[in-house]
């Protein structure tokens, strides 16, 4: 019985904070199909990777960070079958994060990569738009239940700089007094340092690193 050749990629969807905004890698293609269009990072699976090692692959080729430095979970898988004009390719998308990543570089097959505010994408190349949507809403999503956020920020932190967090991955302001309670009434959430830090402005905050806790208990409703 014979069987359609497809192939198969990954695609990332790389979330970081720059300069007070959240923005996606994008990269614009070299090549045909939608040449000089922006996408979202990726490539073919080789034959002998997996799709967790083409991810890792792929995101150190493009970031050059190693996947054990960043926040590296997959998404989902798309496959319809028009989404590639070349032929039948099914992709497994992946999600990244990771605090002010570096300016990245292009690909091989990329004329050129950079970070852009996540509000200013429209008209990705395939179905890059879907993907990166549904990256937003995963990362989203997660942070009310979940550490996640902390992804966003360095080895140590305030509790100050894990509320722009959620402000710009939610996009919705939120109020300083109830979110210190909330952030530091859920257990194993953050684990004091000890130390303090001026960079906020005004008088000396508390530094934080992450906690133990795999999932926030109670959990951060949206915009609360």
């Amino acid at each position: 019985m014979s069987y359609p050749p497809f192939a198969v990629t990954v695609d990332l969807v790389v979330l970081t904070i720059r300069d007070g905004r959240l923005c996606a890698l994008v990269v614009r293609r070299g090549e045909e199909p939608f040449r000089d269009d922006w996408a979202l990072p990726g490539g073919f699976v080789r034959p002998d990777e997996g799709l967790d090692e083409a991810a890792a692959r792929e995101l150190a080729e493009e970031t050059g960070l190693a996947a054990g430095t960043v926040h590296l979970e997959q998404l989902r898988s798309y496959g319809g079958p028009d989404r590639d004009p070349r032929q039948r390719v099914v992709t497994v998308a992946y999600l990244a994060l990771a605090p002010d990543l570096p300016t990245p570089i292009a690909g091989t097959d990329a004329a050129d990569a950079r970070w852009a505010p996540v509000e200013a994408l429209r008209a990705l190349a395939f179905d890059h738009d879907v993907i990166l949507a549904d990256g937003l809403e995963r990362a989203r999503a997660k942070l009310e239940y979940s550490p996640l956020a902390t992804a966003f920020c360095g080895p140590e932190f305030t509790v100050a700089e894990l509320r722009r967090v959620y402000e710009l991955v939610w996009d919705v302001p939120l109020d300083p007094r109830n979110f210190h309670r909330k952030v530091t009434g859920v257990p194993g959430l953050l684990e004091p340092t000890g130390d303090t830090t001026t960079r906020d402005g005004g008088r000396p905050a508390q530094l934080y690193r992450r906690g133990t806790a795999e999932m926030l208990h109670p959990p951060m409703p949206r915009g609360s």
